[in-house]
């Protein structure tokens, strides 16, 4: 079995439901800006993706509600993301016992509260990968799940394959994302390569909303409207 199908097989095993591998090299420029030149140096990266479950997304219309917003912090957040890190922390340890490179990026750890940004962009690597587009709700939308799927990602140096071509963005007119959020935080315009994140997304926006939240109650501290309402993942 060769490298690529053994950590897909791996990937699938350990509870991941999405695998992809990329090539950067198109994101070099963007990926240094971010995080500097180590982890711009990385040629592949490796997506993984664990779908969020439908009836814990669904409640975020109830989220003013304790239960509701407590269930979704931890089955849409907290779980999830522990999951993601245990299985792109096991696939680097196979890359590495392989002689490979690897470095598992948290699935969800800011590291500049500047800019708001983690080190790496988990959604660029999907992205590249070819699993969904870059939404105008600045998430990645997959064909069948929409945004409702949560990332982490693995950079490295073995010579994999990339699985696909990014995708085209399918939003089209739709401003359902723009319209439901609570602070007005999105343009509402599609994603352009190369574009800044500020021509579609207000991050700082978002942030003082949740900072405003976690004052109140840091345990149902959630929004996550622009991703229960999207029309490709909502049921």
């Amino acid at each position: 079995m060769d490298l690529e199908n053994q950590l897909h097989d791996s990937a699938l095993t350990w509870g991941a439901d999405y695998f992809g591998i990329a090539d950067l090299s198109p994101a070099r420029n963007a990926i240094l800006e971010q995080g500097g030149t180590e982890i711009a140096e990385y040629p592949r990266s490796i997506s993984i993706g664990i779908a969020l479950l439908h009836p814990i997304v669904d409640q975020l219309m109830r989220r003013q509600e304790r239960a509701a917003a407590v269930n979704y912090r931890s089955h849409g957040y907290d779980v999830i993301n522990l999951r993601l890190d245990e299985i792109t922390s096991r696939m680097a340890s196979v890359l590495q016992r392989g002689g490979h490179s690897a470095f598992p990026v948290p699935a969800a750890k800011r590291v500049d509260d500047d800019r708001i940004c983690a080190i790496f962009s988990h959604k660029l690597s999907a992205h590249l990968a070819g699993l969904g587009w870059i939404g105008k709700n600045c998430l990645l939308i997959t064909p069948d799940m929409g945004p409702r799927v949560r990332w982490a990602t693995v950079l490295t140096d073995a010579p994999l394959a990339a699985s696909g071509q990014p995708m085209d963005e399918r939003c089209g007119d739709c401003r359902e994302c723009a319209d439901i959020c609570p602070v007005r935080a999105f343009t509402g315009q599609a994603f352009q390569a190369g574009e800044p994140r500020d021509a579609r997304f207000d991050a700082r926006k978002c942030d003082r909303y949740f900072k405003y939240m976690k004052e109140n109650d840091a345990e149902t501290a959630v929004c996550g409207l622009c991703l229960y309402t999207c029309p490709y993942g909502r049921r």
